[in-house]
Parts: structure tokens; C-alpha cells; sequence
């Protein structure tokens, strides 16, 4: 019986600690984030994406993401310009975990992943998927909704666990994590594996 009380005091004091870690790191994600309009230019691209894949006629697509041309290019300014604030960070500060567990991070760096290097990875593929001018116009949609989300879980990853991110991305997007992180570009994906990795 004391083995069982012992049990349940250790989970409820990680549960505790890991409660207190993640507002923590949602709170310094919050605040580096108020300066900017990101998640409203996120919902107007997305909103503005799925209208236009539904278009039957061609012309009224294109008409509809000619409009947004000015939501994508303060998108990504402002996401390389976040990346840059955030990346002037400390590094325990700015360390997510891989595995939600209270001071894995000073057990074993390997368990965690540098959030200042990962918003670079997104501002990079944000930019690229934006400047980028491929066959058509559905397949630039598709891949800059991609980028957007990967870039979301990555922040909601940071702030609570993966599982918790991914399940958000399901039920927000209708999208899976491994979805998202096969409809990215080759580059994106590569540079994000790395610092998940390292």
C-alpha cells in the first residue's frame, strides 16, 4: 500500500512540475509572439486556401489567391523577424522536450529540441513556400498550408508535449503530424529532422 501511495504522490508531483514548465515556455512563447499578427494571418491564408480549392472555375481560384498576396509576404516577414527575437534567447529557456518528464533536459540534452532553431526552420520554409512559383497554384496552397501547420505543432509542441500538438493538428486541420511532415518541402523536412536530432 505505501509502494502504491509513494507511486501516485511521484505522478502527481510530475504532473505538477511538467503543469508548471509548460506555462512557462507557453507564456515566453505568448509574449515574444503579441508584437505580431501571425495566427491572423495564418486563419486568413487558410481560410482563403480551402475557399479557393473549393473554386470549380479556374479564373475565380486565382482571383481569390491573388488576394492574399499581401497576408503571405507580412507572414513570412513577420515569422523571419519572431525566428530572429526568439532566437536571441538563452538556451534553457528555449530548450522543448521530446519527452514530457520534469528536468530531462538536465539529464539528457538529447531528449529535448532547440525551439530558436526550429522557428528559423519554419521562417526559412514559410519564405521559401511563399516565393516559390510551382505548376499550380493548388500545389503552392497545399504547400504553404503544410509549412503553417508543421510550424503550428512545432509551437505547440514547445509549449506542451507532442501528443497534445498532434492531436490539436488532427482536430483543428483535419491533418495528421505525419501529413503535415510529408507535404512540406524536401528542405523543410530535412532541416527540421536535423534539430529534432541534435
Amino acid at each position: 500500500m505505501e509502494l502504491l501511495s509513494l507511486l501516485l504522490l511521484l505522478g502527481v508531483a510530475i504532473h505538477w512540475l511538467n503543469t508548471q514548465g509548460q506555462r512557462q515556455r507557453t507564456a515566453l512563447l505568448a509574449e515574444h509572439l503579441r508584437p505580431y499578427q501571425i495566427e491572423k494571418h495564418m486563419a486568413q491564408l487558410t481560410e482563403a486556401y480551402m475557399r479557393a480549392l473549393g473554386e470549380p472555375e479556374a479564373a475565380r481560384q486565382q482571383q481569390i489567391l491573388q488576394l492574399q498576396e499581401t497576408a503571405e509576404q507580412q507572414l513570412a516577414e513577420e515569422f523571419k523577424a519572431l525566428a530572429t527575437d526568439f532566437g536571441r534567447l538563452a538556451a534553457p529557456q528555449t530548450r522543448g522536450f521530446k519527452i514530457a518528464l520534469p528536468f530531462i533536459d538536465q539529464l539528457s540534452p538529447k531528449a529535448t529540441f532547440d525551439m530558436r532553431r526550429l522557428l528559423v526552420v519554419h521562417a526559412q520554409g514559410i519564405g521559401r513556400a511563399i516565393a516559390l512559383t510551382p505548376a499550380s497554384a493548388k500545389e503552392r496552397s497545399f504547400r504553404i498550408m503544410a509549412e503553417m501547420f508543421l510550424m503550428q505543432h512545432s509551437c505547440h509542441w514547445f509549449c506542451k508535449s507532442r501528443t497534445i500538438a498532434s492531436a490539436r493538428m488532427l482536430r483543428q486541420h483535419q491533418t495528421s503530424y505525419e501529413q503535415a511532415l510529408h507535404a512540406v518541402s524536401p528542405e523543410t523536412r530535412e532541416a527540421y529532422l536535423a534539430v529534432l536530432a541534435s
